[in-house]
Protein backbone atom coordinates (compact mmCIF):
# COMPACT_ATOMS: atom_id res chain seq x y z
CA UNK A 1 0.00 0.00 0.00
CA UNK A 2 1.30 3.30 -0.93
CA UNK A 3 2.36 5.60 2.26
CA UNK A 4 -0.29 8.47 1.53
CA UNK A 5 1.19 10.98 4.25
CA UNK A 6 4.29 10.60 2.36
CA UNK A 7 2.58 11.35 -1.27
CA UNK A 8 0.32 14.20 0.04
CA UNK A 9 3.25 15.90 1.31
CA UNK A 10 5.35 15.98 -1.75
CA UNK A 11 2.58 16.40 -3.41
CA UNK A 12 0.78 19.33 -1.92
CA UNK A 13 4.71 21.34 -3.38
CA UNK A 14 2.63 21.64 -6.61
CA UNK A 15 -1.15 21.57 -6.22
CA UNK A 16 -3.75 24.12 -5.81
CA UNK A 17 -5.49 25.08 -2.78
CA UNK A 18 -8.53 22.84 -3.80
CA UNK A 19 -6.40 19.42 -5.14
CA UNK A 20 -4.65 19.69 -1.66
CA UNK A 21 -7.78 19.82 0.46
CA UNK A 22 -9.59 16.69 -1.20
CA UNK A 23 -5.59 15.25 -0.95
CA UNK A 24 -6.27 16.31 3.29
CA UNK A 25 -9.62 15.08 3.74
CA UNK A 26 -8.74 11.53 2.40
CA UNK A 27 -5.81 11.62 4.79
CA UNK A 28 -7.81 12.08 7.42
CA UNK A 29 -10.41 9.25 6.43
CA UNK A 30 -7.10 6.76 6.02
CA UNK A 31 -6.19 7.95 9.73
CA UNK A 32 -9.60 6.89 10.56
CA UNK A 33 -9.33 3.51 9.32
CA UNK A 34 -12.23 4.67 6.77
CA UNK A 35 -10.34 4.50 3.12
CA UNK A 36 -12.85 4.58 0.58
CA UNK A 37 -10.20 2.90 -1.46
CA UNK A 38 -10.41 -0.09 0.52
CA UNK A 39 -14.21 -0.92 -0.57
CA UNK A 40 -14.22 -3.07 -3.40
CA UNK A 41 -18.50 -3.70 -4.20
CA UNK A 42 -21.69 -2.21 -2.79
CA UNK A 43 -25.38 -3.68 -3.84
CA UNK A 44 -27.43 -1.47 -5.51
CA UNK A 45 -31.44 -2.21 -5.87
CA UNK A 46 -32.32 0.43 -8.25
CA UNK A 47 -31.12 2.85 -10.70
CA UNK A 48 -32.08 6.37 -10.67
CA UNK A 49 -34.05 5.44 -13.65
CA UNK A 50 -35.92 3.23 -11.84
CA UNK A 51 -37.28 5.30 -9.10
CA UNK A 52 -38.08 8.02 -11.63
CA UNK A 53 -40.22 5.48 -14.03
CA UNK A 54 -41.77 3.57 -10.90
CA UNK A 55 -42.44 6.16 -8.59
CA UNK A 56 -45.94 5.43 -7.87
CA UNK A 57 -45.42 1.96 -7.08
CA UNK A 58 -41.97 2.59 -5.02
CA UNK A 59 -42.89 5.48 -2.63
CA UNK A 60 -42.37 5.23 0.63
CA UNK A 61 -40.10 1.74 -0.54
CA UNK A 62 -36.77 1.56 0.84
CA UNK A 63 -33.75 1.73 -1.95
CA UNK A 64 -30.16 0.94 -2.57
CA UNK A 65 -28.35 3.34 -5.42
CA UNK A 66 -24.99 4.49 -6.16
CA UNK A 67 -23.45 7.15 -8.15
CA UNK A 68 -21.07 10.24 -8.21
CA UNK A 69 -22.50 13.50 -6.23
CA UNK A 70 -22.99 16.43 -9.32
CA UNK A 71 -24.42 19.06 -6.58
CA UNK A 72 -24.76 19.72 -3.20
CA UNK A 73 -27.22 22.24 -1.27
CA UNK A 74 -27.03 22.59 2.37
CA UNK A 75 -29.54 23.96 4.55
CA UNK A 76 -28.19 24.22 7.98
CA UNK A 77 -29.37 20.64 9.63
CA UNK A 78 -30.70 19.35 5.95
CA UNK A 79 -28.96 19.05 2.77
CA UNK A 80 -29.90 18.19 -0.85
CA UNK A 81 -27.57 16.45 -3.27
CA UNK A 82 -27.86 14.99 -6.78
CA UNK A 83 -26.75 11.95 -7.52
CA UNK A 84 -26.22 11.11 -10.99
CA UNK A 85 -25.56 7.00 -12.27
CA UNK A 86 -25.44 5.80 -16.02
CA UNK A 87 -29.32 6.09 -16.00
CA UNK A 88 -29.44 9.39 -15.10
CA UNK A 89 -29.74 11.58 -11.99
CA UNK A 90 -31.87 11.59 -8.85
CA UNK A 91 -32.21 14.45 -5.55
CA UNK A 92 -31.18 12.77 -1.94
CA UNK A 93 -32.31 14.24 1.22
CA UNK A 94 -29.90 14.44 3.98
CA UNK A 95 -31.15 14.87 7.10
CA UNK A 96 -28.91 15.31 10.99
CA UNK A 97 -31.77 13.46 12.52
CA UNK A 98 -31.98 10.44 10.59
CA UNK A 99 -28.15 9.98 9.85
CA UNK A 100 -26.49 11.34 13.34
CA UNK A 101 -24.55 14.25 13.85
CA UNK A 102 -21.03 12.51 13.20
CA UNK A 103 -22.33 11.04 9.74
CA UNK A 104 -23.85 14.57 8.99
CA UNK A 105 -20.97 16.23 9.88
CA UNK A 106 -19.09 13.44 7.67
CA UNK A 107 -21.33 14.02 4.51
CA UNK A 108 -20.50 17.83 4.87
CA UNK A 109 -17.23 17.09 4.29
CA UNK A 110 -17.97 14.88 0.64
CA UNK A 111 -17.37 16.65 -2.23
CA UNK A 112 -18.30 17.41 -5.52
CA UNK A 113 -16.89 14.66 -7.56
CA UNK A 114 -17.17 11.85 -5.14
CA UNK A 115 -19.14 8.65 -5.47
CA UNK A 116 -21.46 7.31 -3.20
CA UNK A 117 -23.74 4.67 -2.29
CA UNK A 118 -27.07 5.26 -0.21
CA UNK A 119 -29.99 3.98 1.48
CA UNK A 120 -33.37 5.52 1.79
CA UNK A 121 -36.81 5.71 1.12
CA UNK A 122 -38.19 6.88 -1.81
CA UNK A 123 -40.50 9.85 -1.55
CA UNK A 124 -41.82 13.53 -3.42
CA UNK A 125 -40.58 16.77 -1.55
CA UNK A 126 -43.30 19.34 -1.11
CA UNK A 127 -41.92 21.00 -4.33
CA UNK A 128 -42.52 17.96 -6.18
CA UNK A 129 -39.41 16.43 -7.04
CA UNK A 130 -39.03 12.64 -6.55
CA UNK A 131 -35.97 12.18 -4.16
CA UNK A 132 -34.47 9.60 -1.68
CA UNK A 133 -34.71 10.63 2.43
CA UNK A 134 -31.04 8.70 3.00
CA UNK A 135 -31.07 6.69 6.01
CA UNK A 136 -27.36 5.99 5.51
CA UNK A 137 -24.28 6.15 3.23
CA UNK A 138 -21.00 5.41 2.07
CA UNK A 139 -18.14 6.92 0.64
CA UNK A 140 -17.29 4.47 -2.71
CA UNK A 141 -13.98 6.48 -4.29
CA UNK A 142 -13.13 9.98 -3.19
CA UNK A 143 -12.71 12.31 -6.02
CA UNK A 144 -9.43 13.93 -5.64
CA UNK A 145 -9.49 16.36 -8.82
CA UNK A 146 -12.70 18.70 -8.98
CA UNK A 147 -14.92 17.93 -11.62
CA UNK A 148 -14.39 21.14 -14.82
CA UNK A 149 -15.71 24.64 -13.11
CA UNK A 150 -18.98 24.67 -15.45
CA UNK A 151 -19.55 21.20 -15.17
CA UNK A 152 -22.98 21.37 -16.04
CA UNK A 153 -21.46 21.77 -19.49
CA UNK A 154 -18.14 21.14 -20.54
CA UNK A 155 -17.82 23.08 -23.83
CA UNK A 156 -14.02 22.73 -25.07
CA UNK A 157 -14.15 20.00 -27.43
CA UNK A 158 -9.82 19.30 -26.82
CA UNK A 159 -10.54 18.53 -23.39
CA UNK A 160 -14.12 16.40 -24.13
CA UNK A 161 -12.47 14.48 -26.65
CA UNK A 162 -8.86 13.70 -24.54
CA UNK A 163 -10.73 13.50 -21.34
CA UNK A 164 -13.77 11.81 -22.22
CA UNK A 165 -14.60 10.58 -19.12
CA UNK A 166 -15.17 14.55 -18.07
CA UNK A 167 -17.54 14.87 -21.30
CA UNK A 168 -19.32 11.29 -20.00
CA UNK A 169 -19.81 12.88 -16.11
CA UNK A 170 -21.13 16.04 -17.18
CA UNK A 171 -22.82 16.25 -20.37
CA UNK A 172 -25.83 13.86 -20.38
CA UNK A 173 -26.41 14.20 -23.88
CA UNK A 174 -23.11 12.81 -24.45
CA UNK A 175 -23.57 9.44 -22.33
CA UNK A 176 -27.14 9.48 -24.51
CA UNK A 177 -24.64 9.58 -27.79
CA UNK A 178 -22.76 6.37 -26.49
CA UNK A 179 -26.20 4.56 -25.19
CA UNK A 180 -27.69 5.35 -28.68
CA UNK A 181 -24.68 3.85 -30.21
CA UNK A 182 -24.49 0.64 -28.75
CA UNK A 183 -28.49 0.30 -29.45
CA UNK A 184 -27.36 0.91 -33.14
CA UNK A 185 -25.20 -1.91 -33.16
CA UNK A 186 -26.78 -4.40 -31.25
CA UNK A 187 -30.53 -3.70 -33.39
CA UNK A 188 -28.17 -4.52 -36.48
CA UNK A 189 -26.59 -7.76 -35.02
CA UNK A 190 -30.33 -8.67 -34.46
CA UNK A 191 -31.60 -7.60 -37.64
CA UNK A 192 -29.07 -9.72 -39.69
CA UNK A 193 -29.11 -12.49 -37.33
CA UNK A 194 -33.18 -12.93 -37.76
CA UNK A 195 -32.39 -12.68 -41.55
CA UNK A 196 -30.26 -16.10 -41.15
CA UNK A 197 -26.68 -14.08 -41.24
CA UNK A 198 -23.60 -15.32 -39.31
CA UNK A 199 -21.33 -12.91 -37.85
CA UNK A 200 -17.66 -13.87 -38.23
CA UNK A 201 -14.39 -12.64 -37.61
CA UNK A 202 -11.63 -12.02 -40.32
CA UNK A 203 -8.02 -10.75 -39.92
CA UNK A 204 -7.19 -7.33 -38.97
CA UNK A 205 -3.30 -7.96 -39.53
CA UNK A 206 -3.39 -8.84 -43.44
CA UNK A 207 -0.29 -9.46 -45.66
CA UNK A 208 -1.88 -7.63 -48.46
CA UNK A 209 -4.31 -4.80 -48.46
CA UNK A 210 -7.51 -4.67 -50.45
CA UNK A 211 -11.54 -4.37 -50.35
CA UNK A 212 -11.05 -0.55 -50.59
CA UNK A 213 -9.31 2.30 -52.23
CA UNK A 214 -7.35 3.31 -49.70
CA UNK A 215 -3.46 4.03 -47.78
CA UNK A 216 -3.06 1.83 -45.32
CA UNK A 217 -1.25 1.66 -42.08
CA UNK A 218 2.04 -0.59 -41.89
CA UNK A 219 3.26 -2.63 -39.22
CA UNK A 220 6.44 -5.36 -38.93
CA UNK A 221 6.14 -8.54 -37.35
CA UNK A 222 9.50 -9.73 -35.90
CA UNK A 223 9.24 -13.42 -35.75
CA UNK A 224 8.08 -13.52 -39.30
CA UNK A 225 10.44 -10.71 -40.16
CA UNK A 226 7.80 -8.99 -42.98
CA UNK A 227 5.55 -6.26 -42.62
CA UNK A 228 1.93 -6.36 -42.67
CA UNK A 229 -1.15 -4.05 -43.30
CA UNK A 230 -4.16 -3.40 -40.71
CA UNK A 231 -6.88 -3.81 -43.28
CA UNK A 232 -8.58 -0.97 -44.71
CA UNK A 233 -11.93 -3.52 -45.28
CA UNK A 234 -12.96 -6.95 -44.59
CA UNK A 235 -14.34 -7.93 -48.00
CA UNK A 236 -12.01 -10.18 -49.31
CA UNK A 237 -11.92 -12.45 -46.24
CA UNK A 238 -15.62 -12.34 -46.40
CA UNK A 239 -16.08 -13.16 -50.05
CA UNK A 240 -13.87 -16.31 -49.72
CA UNK A 241 -16.70 -17.35 -47.12
CA UNK A 242 -19.08 -17.01 -49.49
CA UNK A 243 -16.94 -19.32 -51.64
CA UNK A 244 -16.53 -21.42 -48.81
CA UNK A 245 -20.21 -22.25 -48.66
CA UNK A 246 -21.04 -19.98 -46.02
CA UNK A 247 -23.72 -18.10 -47.93
CA UNK A 248 -24.98 -15.02 -45.86
CA UNK A 249 -22.01 -13.47 -43.77
CA UNK A 250 -20.94 -10.57 -42.06
CA UNK A 251 -18.86 -8.69 -39.99
CA UNK A 252 -18.95 -5.67 -37.49
CA UNK A 253 -14.90 -3.69 -36.94
CA UNK A 254 -12.34 -1.54 -36.96
CA UNK A 255 -11.01 -0.49 -40.08
CA UNK A 256 -8.02 1.59 -40.51
CA UNK A 257 -7.40 3.83 -43.04
CA UNK A 258 -4.10 6.03 -43.35
CA UNK A 259 -5.71 8.98 -44.47
CA UNK A 260 -6.45 12.91 -43.58
CA UNK A 261 -8.57 13.86 -40.48
CA UNK A 262 -11.99 15.87 -41.02
CA UNK A 263 -15.62 15.84 -39.60
CA UNK A 264 -16.27 12.92 -41.24
CA UNK A 265 -12.78 10.93 -41.58
CA UNK A 266 -11.09 9.13 -38.22
CA UNK A 267 -8.01 6.67 -38.91
CA UNK A 268 -9.68 4.47 -37.40
CA UNK A 269 -13.52 3.75 -37.48
CA UNK A 270 -16.35 1.01 -37.35
CA UNK A 271 -17.34 -0.75 -40.27
CA UNK A 272 -20.18 -3.41 -40.93
CA UNK A 273 -19.72 -5.36 -44.14
CA UNK A 274 -22.39 -8.36 -45.40
CA UNK A 275 -22.38 -10.41 -48.20
CA UNK A 276 -24.77 -12.54 -49.37
CA UNK A 277 -24.73 -15.79 -52.18
CA UNK A 278 -27.91 -15.55 -55.02
CA UNK A 279 -28.48 -11.77 -54.83
CA UNK A 280 -27.49 -8.50 -56.43
CA UNK A 281 -26.98 -5.01 -55.92
CA UNK A 282 -30.55 -4.19 -55.93
CA UNK A 283 -31.39 -7.08 -53.41
CA UNK A 284 -28.34 -5.16 -51.52
CA UNK A 285 -30.69 -1.61 -52.01
CA UNK A 286 -33.45 -3.70 -50.50
CA UNK A 287 -32.04 -4.64 -47.26
CA UNK A 288 -30.24 -1.08 -46.67
CA UNK A 289 -33.57 0.34 -46.79
CA UNK A 290 -35.08 -2.27 -44.37
CA UNK A 291 -31.91 -2.25 -42.02
CA UNK A 292 -32.15 1.54 -42.05
CA UNK A 293 -35.91 2.28 -41.17
CA UNK A 294 -35.71 -0.77 -38.84
CA UNK A 295 -32.99 1.25 -36.71
CA UNK A 296 -34.74 4.30 -37.01
CA UNK A 297 -37.98 2.39 -35.55
CA UNK A 298 -36.43 0.39 -33.10
CA UNK A 299 -34.05 3.23 -31.83
CA UNK A 300 -35.27 6.34 -31.87
CA UNK A 301 -38.92 5.29 -32.40
CA UNK A 302 -39.20 7.66 -35.29
CA UNK A 303 -38.28 7.91 -38.88
CA UNK A 304 -38.05 11.81 -39.44
CA UNK A 305 -34.85 12.73 -37.91
CA UNK A 306 -33.51 16.08 -37.48
CA UNK A 307 -30.09 16.73 -38.44
CA UNK A 308 -28.14 19.89 -38.43
CA UNK A 309 -31.31 21.81 -39.39
CA UNK A 310 -32.24 19.26 -41.76
CA UNK A 311 -35.48 16.80 -42.07
CA UNK A 312 -35.00 13.63 -43.32
CA UNK A 313 -37.11 11.10 -43.71
CA UNK A 314 -36.25 7.61 -43.50
CA UNK A 315 -39.77 6.27 -44.86
CA UNK A 316 -39.82 3.85 -47.78
CA UNK A 317 -39.21 4.38 -51.06
CA UNK A 318 -35.88 6.18 -51.53
CA UNK A 319 -34.63 7.83 -54.34
CA UNK A 320 -32.47 5.45 -56.64
CA UNK A 321 -30.54 7.37 -59.30
CA UNK A 322 -27.83 6.53 -61.50
CA UNK A 323 -24.35 8.43 -61.53
CA UNK A 324 -25.45 9.47 -64.86
CA UNK A 325 -28.73 10.82 -64.48
CA UNK A 326 -27.40 12.57 -60.87
CA UNK A 327 -24.49 14.24 -62.65
CA UNK A 328 -27.15 15.65 -65.45
CA UNK A 329 -28.88 16.90 -62.74
CA UNK A 330 -26.94 18.52 -60.73
CA UNK A 331 -24.40 19.58 -63.07
CA UNK A 332 -25.96 19.66 -66.71
CA UNK A 333 -23.66 17.86 -68.25
CA UNK A 334 -25.29 14.25 -69.79
CA UNK A 335 -22.19 11.72 -70.38
CA UNK A 336 -24.52 9.29 -72.19
CA UNK A 337 -23.93 11.96 -75.47
CA UNK A 338 -20.27 11.78 -74.22
CA UNK A 339 -18.24 9.65 -76.86
CA UNK A 340 -14.19 9.65 -75.81
CA UNK A 341 -12.41 10.31 -72.90
CA UNK A 342 -10.98 13.62 -74.73
CA UNK A 343 -14.53 14.89 -74.70
CA UNK A 344 -15.06 14.26 -71.47
CA UNK A 345 -11.61 15.84 -69.94
CA UNK A 346 -12.94 18.93 -72.51
CA UNK A 347 -16.00 19.31 -70.97
CA UNK A 348 -14.44 18.89 -67.38
CA UNK A 349 -12.18 21.70 -67.92
CA UNK A 350 -14.63 24.12 -69.19
CA UNK A 351 -16.56 23.38 -66.04
CA UNK A 352 -13.46 24.10 -63.81
CA UNK A 353 -12.87 20.76 -62.65
CA UNK A 354 -9.31 20.06 -61.93
CA UNK A 355 -8.15 16.97 -64.35
CA UNK A 356 -4.88 16.59 -62.97
CA UNK A 357 -5.59 12.89 -61.65
CA UNK A 358 -8.55 11.79 -64.29
CA UNK A 359 -7.72 10.19 -67.60
CA UNK A 360 -10.86 8.75 -68.20
CA UNK A 361 -14.28 9.13 -69.41
CA UNK A 362 -15.52 6.89 -66.78
CA UNK A 363 -13.15 8.70 -63.92
CA UNK A 364 -14.26 12.14 -64.96
CA UNK A 365 -18.15 11.37 -64.53
CA UNK A 366 -17.28 10.20 -61.10
CA UNK A 367 -14.95 13.49 -60.72
CA UNK A 368 -18.11 15.50 -62.13
CA UNK A 369 -20.54 13.30 -59.13
CA UNK A 370 -18.10 13.75 -56.58
CA UNK A 371 -17.35 17.90 -57.14
CA UNK A 372 -20.77 19.03 -58.49
CA UNK A 373 -23.84 15.76 -57.31
CA UNK A 374 -22.73 14.34 -53.97
CA UNK A 375 -24.08 17.78 -51.64
CA UNK A 376 -27.70 17.60 -53.20
CA UNK A 377 -28.10 14.49 -52.02
CA UNK A 378 -29.58 15.30 -48.52
CA UNK A 379 -32.49 12.72 -48.35
CA UNK A 380 -31.80 8.64 -48.63
CA UNK A 381 -31.09 8.43 -52.37
CA UNK A 382 -29.30 5.38 -53.90
CA UNK A 383 -26.62 6.02 -56.77
CA UNK A 384 -26.62 3.32 -59.10
CA UNK A 385 -24.17 2.06 -61.66
CA UNK A 386 -20.89 3.33 -61.05
CA UNK A 387 -18.14 3.53 -63.97
CA UNK A 388 -15.77 0.49 -63.87
CA UNK A 389 -12.35 2.19 -63.26
CA UNK A 390 -13.47 3.15 -59.80
CA UNK A 391 -14.96 -0.03 -58.84
CA UNK A 392 -11.99 -2.71 -59.51
CA UNK A 393 -14.34 -5.35 -57.51
CA UNK A 394 -17.57 -5.28 -59.07
CA UNK A 395 -19.54 -6.82 -61.44
CA UNK A 396 -20.33 -4.86 -65.37
CA UNK A 397 -23.74 -4.22 -66.23
CA UNK A 398 -24.18 -6.86 -69.14
CA UNK A 399 -25.99 -3.78 -71.13
CA UNK A 400 -23.72 -1.22 -70.28
CA UNK A 401 -19.62 -3.56 -69.90
CA UNK A 402 -18.51 0.25 -68.81
CA UNK A 403 -20.58 0.78 -66.25
CA UNK A 404 -20.92 -1.47 -62.63
CA UNK A 405 -23.66 -2.85 -60.91
CA UNK A 406 -22.82 -0.56 -57.81
CA UNK A 407 -24.45 1.67 -55.69
CA UNK A 408 -23.71 4.25 -52.77
CA UNK A 409 -26.37 5.46 -49.63
CA UNK A 410 -26.28 9.08 -49.65
CA UNK A 411 -27.90 11.59 -47.11
CA UNK A 412 -27.45 14.76 -45.68
CA UNK A 413 -24.81 14.99 -48.81
CA UNK A 414 -22.65 12.29 -47.57
CA UNK A 415 -22.26 8.60 -48.00
CA UNK A 416 -22.99 5.91 -45.91
CA UNK A 417 -22.66 2.79 -47.35
CA UNK A 418 -21.50 0.92 -50.32
CA UNK A 419 -22.83 -1.94 -52.32
CA UNK A 420 -22.38 -3.88 -55.24
CA UNK A 421 -22.89 -7.36 -57.29
CA UNK A 422 -19.48 -8.76 -56.58
CA UNK A 423 -17.56 -9.64 -59.75
CA UNK A 424 -16.99 -13.38 -59.58
CA UNK A 425 -15.55 -13.78 -62.87
CA UNK A 426 -11.59 -14.96 -62.13
CA UNK A 427 -10.32 -13.63 -65.37
CA UNK A 428 -12.21 -10.50 -65.38
CA UNK A 429 -10.98 -10.08 -61.80
CA UNK A 430 -7.67 -10.84 -62.51
CA UNK A 431 -7.33 -7.52 -65.02
CA UNK A 432 -8.57 -5.45 -62.60
CA UNK A 433 -5.96 -6.00 -60.13
CA UNK A 434 -3.55 -5.81 -62.95
CA UNK A 435 -5.03 -2.15 -63.83
CA UNK A 436 -4.72 -1.31 -59.41
CA UNK A 437 -0.77 -2.63 -60.01
CA UNK A 438 -0.32 -0.57 -62.55
CA UNK A 439 -1.45 2.89 -60.62
CA UNK A 440 0.77 1.99 -57.48
CA UNK A 441 3.39 1.74 -60.02
CA UNK A 442 2.55 4.83 -61.10
CA UNK A 443 2.50 6.51 -57.16
CA UNK A 444 -1.33 5.57 -56.15
CA UNK A 445 -0.82 4.44 -52.55
CA UNK A 446 -4.41 3.78 -52.58
CA UNK A 447 -4.72 1.50 -55.10
CA UNK A 448 -5.71 -1.98 -54.84
CA UNK A 449 -2.32 -4.76 -54.34
CA UNK A 450 -2.61 -8.00 -56.44
CA UNK A 451 -4.22 -10.99 -54.29
CA UNK A 452 -2.88 -13.85 -55.90
CA UNK A 453 -5.08 -16.22 -53.55
CA UNK A 454 -8.10 -14.30 -54.22
CA UNK A 455 -8.26 -15.14 -57.87
CA UNK A 456 -7.57 -18.87 -56.60
CA UNK A 457 -10.55 -18.97 -54.78
CA UNK A 458 -12.89 -16.92 -57.43
CA UNK A 459 -11.28 -20.07 -59.74
CA UNK A 460 -13.42 -22.00 -57.01
CA UNK A 461 -16.82 -20.46 -57.98
CA UNK A 462 -17.73 -17.71 -56.65
CA UNK A 463 -21.87 -17.89 -56.48
CA UNK A 464 -23.72 -14.53 -57.67
CA UNK A 465 -23.68 -12.39 -54.60
CA UNK A 466 -24.42 -8.77 -53.59
CA UNK A 467 -21.98 -7.58 -50.99
CA UNK A 468 -22.80 -3.93 -48.85
CA UNK A 469 -20.35 -2.12 -46.32
CA UNK A 470 -22.33 0.43 -44.28
CA UNK A 471 -20.54 2.68 -42.21
CA UNK A 472 -21.75 2.91 -38.42
CA UNK A 473 -19.75 5.68 -37.09
CA UNK A 474 -21.72 7.91 -39.73
CA UNK A 475 -25.29 6.21 -39.01
CA UNK A 476 -24.43 7.17 -35.43
CA UNK A 477 -24.28 10.40 -36.44
CA UNK A 478 -27.27 10.84 -37.94
CA UNK A 479 -29.14 9.31 -35.38
CA UNK A 480 -27.99 11.43 -32.69
CA UNK A 481 -27.40 14.65 -34.82
CA UNK A 482 -23.99 14.82 -34.04
CA UNK A 483 -21.68 17.41 -36.39
CA UNK A 484 -18.41 15.30 -36.16
CA UNK A 485 -17.30 11.53 -36.25
CA UNK A 486 -15.15 12.56 -32.98
CA UNK A 487 -18.78 13.06 -31.45
CA UNK A 488 -19.35 9.43 -31.98
CA UNK A 489 -16.04 7.96 -30.88
CA UNK A 490 -15.32 7.18 -27.56
CA UNK A 491 -11.59 8.02 -27.89
CA UNK A 492 -11.37 9.51 -31.31
CA UNK A 493 -7.52 9.81 -32.81
CA UNK A 494 -5.88 13.24 -31.55
CA UNK A 495 -2.17 14.61 -31.63
CA UNK A 496 -0.32 14.26 -28.37
CA UNK A 497 -0.21 17.31 -26.35
CA UNK A 498 3.47 18.36 -26.12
Amino acid sequence: MPDYTEITSEANEDLNEILKVRRQKLLELQQKGQDPFHIVRYETTHSTKDIHTDFDKMEGESVSIAGRLMAKRGMGKSSFCDLADREGKIQLFFRINDLGEEQYEAFKKLDIGDIIGVTGTVFKTRMGEISVKVSEYLLLSKSLRPLPEKFHGLKDTDTRYRQRYLDLIVNPEVKRTFIVRSKIISAVRRFLDNKGFLEVETPILNTIHGGATARPFITHHNTLDMDLFLRIAPELYLKRLIVGGLEKVYEIGRMFRNEGMSIKHNPEFTMMEIYQAYTDYKGMMDLAEELCITLADEVLGTRQIDYQGEKIDLSAPWTRMTMIEAVKKYADVDFDTITSDEEALKIAKEKGLDTDKVKTKGEVLNLFFEERAESNLVQPTFIMDYPVEVSPLTKRKPDRPELTERFEIFITGREFGNAYSELNDPLDQKERFLEQVKKREQGDEEANMMDDDYIVALEHGLPPTGGMGIGIDRLVMLFTNSFSIRDVLLFPTMKPKE
